[in-house]
């Protein structure tokens, strides 16, 4: 079988585990394997959960346990270790999220398997698993293979299409667990809250740099625009070190990778570093001043001009 270990948020299945689905689909074309396509669902009070993505997998596994209320690496690589082991999975798709990057070793490990990181294709022919990557700040595209009975994946977010439920559901079974005793002890925890969609998640981002002028120039052109086109919020590593905006909304290298249908670059010149966050989008619009600025060589549509005049011109027609 092909083990899919979701990821959700807010109780709902997060996209990227629907991303999942679909490399889990595209392995098992032509792969001689168990073709079954299997989601383990670990966590507490996870029914909703399990039954949202019961409507496009083969079966649902349920670890809903009281010990599982709180994300931890160690008990959620011995979980993922064991269910895949007692079903004899031939591959492991995680996510490749913060949290997925940091147990998926610890599965390979448990599993003496080996472990592909953040590819973006996935073929599976015989015991042979064959995947590319992005890599030297994704100029490069490179092609890994793997040759054992059972392999660990992480998925790059935002690079599959999202499966789509069916009509009819799989069926769901409970497992049961044999978790070793936690060693990590969460005192507190802080949520950041926002009216926003997740930058991930979006199907529009409009993202800020330098150019924009000041944190309040953010505010009067990236989020006023971000607002009105219903669109996430993204900013370039310096105007996160500046403090104008939060770590949680840069994209980048050392931020977040986007790969939205529109990206919207106001006031941001193209350092390689931001391009490797998001320059697979699917569309790309770029508004600068500088006419040689770097952002242009991939920009689907430029707009060479001052920030200041231009952002209001196209909230005004935008409310119209």
């Amino acid at each position: 079988m092909i083990l899919v270990v979701v990821e959700y948020a807010n109780g709902k299945v997060s996209k990227s585990t629907w991303e999942m689905i679909t490399a889990a689909q595209d392995s098992a074309k032509d792969s001689g394997r168990d073709a079954s396509i299997t989601a383990l669902v670990l966590g507490s009070n996870v029914a909703a959960i399990a039954a949202e993505v019961a409507k496009a997998v083969d079966q649902v596994l349920v670890a809903d346990l009281p010990a599982l209320t709180q994300y931890d690496p160690e008990l959620w690589s011995a979980a993922v270790a064991q269910i895949a082991t007692e079903g004899e999975a031939s591959l492991v798709l995680i996510g490749g999220s913060r949290s997925g990057r940091e147990y998926s070793p610890r599965v390979a490990i448990k599993l003496d398997a080996p472990l592909l990181e953040d590819v973006i294709t996935l073929k599976a022919a015989g015991e042979t698993l064959t995947a590319q990557r992005y890599t030297y700040l994704a100029r490069v595209t490179e092609t890994i293979e793997a040759a054992a009975p059972i392999a660990v994946v992480t998925i790059k977010p935002g690079v599959f299409n999202p499966a789509t439920p069916k009509a009819e559901s799989a069926e769901q079974f409970d497992v049961d667990l044999s978790l070793p005793t936690p060693r990590l002890k969460i005192t507190d925890k802080t949520v950041e809250r926002t009216s926003r969609v997740g930058l991930t998640e979006a199907e529009i981002v409009v993202s800020g740099g330098r150019g924009v002028g000041s944190a309040e120039g953010f505010t009067q052109y990236v989020e006023a625009l971000a607002d009105q086109l219903g669109a996430a919020v993204g900013a370039t590593r310096a105007i996160v070190d500046a403090g104008w905006r939060p770590y949680s909304e840069q994209v980048g290298q050392t931020g977040k990778t986007v790969q939205p249908k529109t990206y919207i670059a106001i006031g941001i010149s193209g350092a390689v570093q931001h391009l490797s966050g998001m320059n697979k989008s699917k569309t790309i619009v770029a508004i600068n001043r500088d006419a040689e600025a770097p952002i242009f060589k991939i920009a689907d549509y430029g707009i060479v001009g001052d920030v200041t005049q231009l952002i209001p011109a196209i909230l005004t027609e935008l409310k119209k």
